[in-house]
């Protein structure tokens, strides 16, 4: 397995160590839907978050939510909408972004609510 690869499974894990830290049920994760995926499935209270993981090596080139472009955006929105309608789901729905960076032996997680709204087609 490539190193990146290696390293965006261990953001990922890490993400859902903080989500169920602070209360989150994980009900999935790389949820599926033909060739787009969702990182992270998750319920808090009343709301179904859908969760997109972004883990780097560094900042150098870009904060790790930054790579979070419009066209990735339409493709979580289209697949949360599968999932919406696969499990039936009639609550609130909302978009977080984890971000992780390595720091030595530790990382920083910066969880960002509400990072963004579904477009409108």
């Amino acid at each position: 397995m490539a190193e990146h690869n290696e390293l965006g499974d261990i953001g990922e894990e890490r993400a859902q160590a903080y989500l169920r830290s602070k209360g989150y049920h994980i009900l999935h994760t790389n949820w599926q839907c033909g060739k787009l995926e969702l990182d992270i499935v998750a319920r808090i209270d009343d709301w179904l978050v859908i969760v997109e993981v972004k883990t780097r090596s560094t900042e150098t080139f870009e904060h790790p939510q930054e790579a979070i472009t419009p066209r990735k955006i339409r493709n979580i929105v289209s697949a949360a909408q599968e999932y919406i309608l696969k499990f039936d789901w009639h609550g609130e729905t909302r978009f977080d972004v984890i971000s992780v960076i390595p720091r030595g032996q530790n990382f920083e997680i910066e969880h960002i609510e509400d990072a963004f709204l579904s477009p409108v087609n």
